[in-house]
C-alpha cells in the first residue's frame, strides 16, 4: 500500500498545531480603554491527512447570532475528526460589538467597512488587518455568515461575487433556495476577498438578535456539504438531497409609498408576480390604507418587521428572476428537508415546515 503524505504542522500567529490536533489560538490585536486586550480567537482544526483549507467567520456584525451558533455546531460535529486538510472557525469576529449587543465597534464603525483594515488605523481598522493578513491568506475558500438587522429577517441565502465560476460552484453545492450575485461593496470582507483570489460565499440568514433554528441547520448542512465537495470530509452514509437553487443577479427593495403603520400580507420565499400586493399601510389616524405592490417579479428574500414606517422606507427585499415558473416550487422543495436539531449528529434529513411558511 502506498504511504500517505506526511502533513506538517500548521502554523498560525505564534502557534504551532500538530496534525491530528486542534487547538484555540488568539491572535493580539490591540487594547481597550480599560488596557484589556483584544483578540481575534481562532479555531484551529488540522487534519491527520492532508487537503484543503477552509475558514468560516461570523459576528462581523456583533449583533448576528445565526453565524456563532452555526459555527458552533460545526466544532461539536463528530465528524469534523476525520478531517482532511484544515479549518478554521472564528465563532466572533467584533468581540466588542457581540459583547454589547451592538452590530458596530465601540466608536460606532461598522467593522464591514473597514477591511482590509490597516495597522495604524481605528481599533475596528486593526482588527480587519489581522484578520485579512493572519488568517485569510491561509485559507482556501471563505464562508462568512450573516443575518439581517434587527427587525429585518432574511430568507436562506447565499450572496456571492459576479464571474467567478469557484464561488457559484460552491453556492450550488451549499445549496441553499436562492443565490444572488453581485458585486460586493468596496470596503466590505467579501470584497477584500475577491480582490485576494479567495472564494467566498456569504450566507444570509435570520435576523440580529435571534436565532431562528431553520437558518442554523440550514448553514450547517450547507458548510458540511462544501467541506464534502472540498474532500475534507467523507461521504461515508446518505448525503442530504439537494436542491438547485434559484439564481439571481439583482434585487431592490420595495419602499413605503406613504407614511403609517405598515402591515404584510406575504411571507418570505414566496414568488410574486408584479402588481401582486404584498402588504399595506395605513393612517394612524384611521383614514385609509395605501397598499404596497410589487413592481417587479421576483422571490421575497427580506422583510421589515417593523410595524412604524416612514415614506420610502424598504419594506420588502426582491430578488429578480428571469423565470418565475417554477420558483415557489423549488423554494418549497428546497426547504422540506432539513438536518435533525441534535446539533446534527447525522446525516439523515427530517421533514420540516417550509420556511416558506415563516412570516
Amino acid at each position: 500500500m502506498p504511504r500517505q503524505p506526511s502533513t506538517p504542522s500548521f502554523t498560525i500567529g505564534d502557534a504551532m498545531i500538530p496534525p491530528g490536533s486542534r487547538q484555540r489560538v488568539s491572535l493580539e490585536v490591540g487594547t481597550f480603554l480599560t488596557s484589556e486586550v483584544l483578540r481575534l480567537d481562532v479555531h484551529v482544526i488540522h487534519g491527520k491527512r492532508p487537503g484543503p483549507c477552509l475558514l468560516l467567520t461570523a459576528a462581523i456584525h456583533g449583533d448576528e447570532s445565526n453565524g456563532t451558533e452555526i459555527i458552533r455546531r460545526i466544532l461539536r460535529d463528530p465528524r469534523i475528526r476525520r478531517l482532511r486538510g484544515t479549518l478554521l472557525a472564528i465563532p466572533i469576529v467584533n468581540r466588542p460589538g457581540f459583547v454589547t449587543r451592538s452590530r458596530y465597534m465601540p466608536d460606532r464603525r461598522d467593522l464591514n467597512r473597514l477591511f482590509p483594515g490597516t495597522a495604524t488605523g481605528s481599533l475596528g481598522g486593526r482588527l480587519a488587518r489581522v484578520l485579512v493578513e493572519e488568517v485569510v491568506p491561509r485559507a482556501d475558500a471563505v464562508i462568512d455568515l450573516h443575518t439581517g438587522a434587527v427587525n429585518r429577517p432574511n430568507f436562506p441565502q447565499i450572496r456571492i461575487c459576479p464571474d467567478a465560476p469557484d464561488d457559484l460552484e460552491l453556492a450550488r453545492t451549499f445549496g441553499p433556495p436562492v443565490i444572488l450575485i453581485g458585486q460586493p461593496r468596496e470596503n466590505t470582507f467579501r470584497h477584500t476577498c475577491q480582490q485576494l483570489g479567495k472564494p467566498i460565499l456569504l450566507y444570509e440568514a435570520g435576523e440580529a438578535l435571534r436565532l431562528d433554528t431553520p437558518a442554523i441547520r440550514f448553514g450547517v448542512q450547507g458548510i458540511l456539504a462544501v467541506m464534502r465537495s472540498m474532500e475534507m470530509l467523507s461521504g461515508r452514509g446518505p448525503a442530504p438531497k439537494r436542491h438547485k437553487p434559484l439564481v439571481s443577479r439583482r434585487s431592490f427593495w420595495e419602499r413605503a409609498p406613504a407614511g403609517g403603520i405598515f402591515t404584510p400580507l406575504v411571507a418570505l420565499g414566496k414568488a410574486v408576480e408584479a402588481g401582486t400586493q404584498l402588504g399595506f399601510v395605513a393612517d394612524p389616524h384611521g383614514s385609509g390604507d395605501t397598499p404596497v405592490v410589487a413592481s417587479k417579479a421576483g422571490v421575497l428574500i427580506g422583510r421589515t418587521n417593523d410595524a412604524a414606517t416612514d415614506e420610502g422606507d424598504g419594506l420588502f427585499h426582491v430578488a429578480t428572476l428571469d423565470n418565475l415558473g417554477t420558483a415557489e416550487n423549488r423554494i418549497a422543495k428546497s426547504t422540506e428537508m432539513l438536518p435533525s436539531a441534535e446539533d446534527n449528529e447525522d446525516d439523515h434529513p427530517v421533514p420540516y415546515d417550509s420556511l416558506t411558511d415563516t412570516i
